[in-house]
């Protein structure tokens, strides 16, 4: 029965960077517009670019298929492994995948490793773990991003919240929890330091959702 146990968490393991690793972006500008998101924009392979590059068909398509692979790559560990829902075991295997997702997102197998930054695809994985705190960052999202219109602002604002709505909102006891929550916001923050000199330097493009291409080409 070990063996089973152990052999589940290494299929779900693989499964999940496998399905992080649909580059969901690159594959939506490609098939259906003739064109490499990546080479438009801000060059990232992520719901963003494609709302300002191609439009908000394909932003939003985008957008759920890159949060719908991390709440699958959770929702997962239901299927294939046997854990007590409530034990602190499944609470770090659904850790673990998630964060394995979210590497896939940002360094895909089918494209070279060269993915995007991961936020969509942490809100699907938070939305699975922690739906309370999921909304709680998509308002502080939205707040941002509707007062400023600067995307990256307000995915870096929303993942400092992140720990903060975890540990003295909702209380939540479990130490994996509060170190997955707090390992979130720094890697949000790390993954958009190039966004953070050009919000410092004024230079960040606001959110504009058009059908046109990128003038940034």
């Amino acid at each position: 029965m070990q063996n089973l146990f152990e052999f589940n968490n290494v299929v779900a393991v693989l499964l999940a960077y496998f399905i992080g690793s649909i580059p969901s972006a690159i594959w939506v500008s490609k098939w259906f517009f003739g064109i490499d998101v990546r080479d438009y924009g801000s060059n990232n392979a992520g719901a963003t670019n494609t709302f300002r590059v191609i439009g908000r068909v394909a932003g939003f398509i985008v957008l759920f298929f890159d949060i719908l692979k991390g709440w699958i790559s959770v929702k997962l560990l239901t299927t294939l492994i046997f854990y007590d829902p409530n034990s602190l075991e499944f609470i770090n295997m659904q850790l673990i995948v998630g964060i394995t997702a979210v590497l896939g997102h940002v360094f895909p197998i089918y494209e070279k490793f060269q993915g995007g930054k991961g936020v969509a695809t942490l809100m699907g994985i938070i939305l699975a773990i922690n739906f309370s705190a999921a909304i709680g960052c998509v308002i502080i999202f939205l707040v941002i991003f509707l007062f400023f219109n600067y995307v990256s602002l307000g995915a870096i604002v929303a993942a400092i919240f992140f720990p903060i709505i975890t540990i003295f909102i909702l209380r939540v006891e479990s130490l994996s929890l509060i170190y997955f929550s707090i390992f979130i916001s720094i890697l949000v923050i790390l993954t958009h330091k190039p966004n953070i000199f050009r919000l410092l330097n004024k230079d960040e493009n606001k959110m504009k959702i058009n059908l046109k291409k990128s003038k940034n080409n």
